[in-house]
């Protein structure tokens, strides 16, 4: 029954949790009636009366995922939204970007009034297992913070009471809007790619629906992997922070001599590249490439634009951007917070550890793999017209003599996380020995990062999953090795007294 709905699936960035138990189509018929009811008040908000928007005149693009669930998912939520009279452009199966798009997008006047939507629902849970499902939400061409997602899950439980009216549905155009994103792009890189050779990973998620035809439309000569999207997702999951999961493209990559290897998550928000030689790079090191890239002219011409990254980034990423110009500004980890800061201080270029890239130099802001690919591509080909020889990784050597953690993940319920970090912090800050080094400081923005002589060690929450996060940096893998073991065997310890 209605009454009896969960709502816990309601995050800090997002809905998202296991399909069949906190997501249902149940709860995303109501998250439908709750949005709406959200763009209505804020469209409305210190407007004069005479001037208001009226429900039937407010516009929504839904799109999905591959998931094998989340057509019907989509369907409840174009249900939940239509059934309070607002209307639905449905864009179908596309990466979560092209639904990002289709806000900033001029949609044809004969497929909807005004050409343009007011806020985009998509139906993904990114990277997470095949069993996983969720909902991102925008307005305003920007991604829901915390507290508007609070807002429409106040919204959305309020409906589950209310009266049905019965006599409000909204409009559903189809409209495919792929065509339009890959024409725009070409039309921003022309054919950049000639003479480049990509290997492509779309993992059988959304990517495959766009990312290899556009590549080639850029000129490159494109070797596809796993292409055809299929939610059951046979062949590995597509999650490019995971290592494991890039083991055939890595091989492909070397034996096709390409020049780059591109891999994406599930709802294409996340971009993984492989450089020539078959090594991952991480987000930190891709998110140097880009700003390497735009800094350095624009601090020619003595601007000096701001770079926003999370607290699971090297050290070296901060530095080096303020060395060649730039403005390195810290913020917490998650898409939302991140284009928060970005907006906040008018920042040029974004990006996280896991792959999420935000280029608001000549792009609108959000994160966008394909995109993300297409500027990689034009970087290398800059490079190779004046060196024949360039291989991507010439562009790492501040990273070199630098030893860096992989991210390691300890379980923890959700409902310990919070009392086991304020225990640790306060460990940590009771016992500046610990480490066997100085403990410089200790930030704890997002999580607990402990700046060290010569590193940092960084333990945050995840906001999708039951685990903690942590990193470790520092010039020796020793030393490196050493500061992991010490802030492991604290956690252990710690949520030993709570498990």
């Amino acid at each position: 029954m209605a009454e009896n709905l969960d709502f816990n699936a309601f995050g800090k960035n997002d809905i998202r949790g296991i399909y069949g138990e906190d997501v249902t189509e149940e709860l995303f018929y109501y998250a439908g009636k709750g949005y709406v009811k959200f763009v209505v008040e804020n469209l409305n908000k210190n407007v004069p009366e005479d001037k208001k928007t009226d429900v039937k005149d407010v516009w929504i693009s839904v799109a999905h995922d591959a998931r094998t669930h989340s057509p019907s998912l989509t369907d409840s939520l174009i249900k939940g939204v239509t059934s309070t009279g607002a209307n639905v452009l449905n864009i179908g199966m596309v990466p979560t970007p092209l639904g990002y798009y289709s806000e900033f997008a001029q949609i044809p006047d004969n497929v909807i009034s005004k050409g343009r939507v007011n806020g985009a629902l998509i139906v993904t849970a990114s990277h997470n297992p095949s069993e996983y499902n969720g909902l991102k939400m925008t307005f305003d061409k920007s991604s829901l913070t915390e507290e508007q997602i609070k807002e429409v899950k106040k919204y959305s439980m309020e409906e589950v009471n209310a009266r049905e009216t019965g006599n409000r549905h909204g409009i559903i155009k189809k409209y495919n809007i792929i065509e339009q994103y890959s024409e725009s792009i070409v039309n921003k890189f022309a054919s950049i790619g000639r003479g480049i050779k990509v290997v492509t990973d779309c993992g059988n998620a959304t990517a495959g629906v766009v990312a290899p035809q556009l590549y080639r439309d850029l000129g490159c000569e494109v070797v596809e992997l796993f292409t055809e999207p299929d939610g059951t997702f046979p062949n590995h999951h597509p999650n490019p922070s995971d290592e494991k999961t890039l083991e055939v493209l890595k091989h492909t990559v070397v034996s096709e001599n390409a020049d780059i290897g591109i891999a994406f998550d599930g709802d294409s928000d996340r971009i993984g590249v492989i450089d020539s030689k078959g090594n991952a790079m991480t987000g930190d090191k891709l998110l140097l490439i880009y700003a390497q890239d735009i800094i350095e002219p624009l601090a020619k011409r003595g601007e000096c634009p701001c770079v926003v990254s999370e607290v699971k980034c090297s050290q070296v990423l901060y530095d080096t951007i303020n060395a060649i110009g730039g403005n390195a500004i810290m913020t917490k980890t998650g898409h939302g917070y991140i284009k928060s800061k970005m907006k906040e201080v008018n920042a040029i270029l974004a990006g996280e550890m896991s792959g999420h890239t935000f280029f608001k130099d000549r792009y609108y802001g959000f994160d966008d793999a394909v995109y993300a690919g297409c500027r990689i591509i034009e970087i290398i080909a800059k490079h190779k017209m004046q060196n024949p020889d360039f291989k991507i990784e010439d562009m790492l050597k501040p990273f070199e003599g630098v030893c860096t953690s992989k991210e390691v993940r300890f379980r923890c319920p959700n409902e310990y996380k919070k009392p086991v970090l304020e225990e640790m912090t306060e460990a940590v800050k009771q016992n500046p020995d610990l480490f066997g080094t100085k403990i410089k400081d200790i930030i704890t923005l997002d999580g607990m990062r402990i700046i060290l002589e010569d590193g940092f060690a960084m333990i945050r929450q995840s906001n999708t999953e039951p685990v903690f996060t942590l990193r470790f940096e520092a010039k020796s893998q020793e030393n490196c090795k050493h500061y992991e073991d010490t802030l492991v065997t604290l956690l252990d310890k710690t949520v030993n007294k709570y498990c």
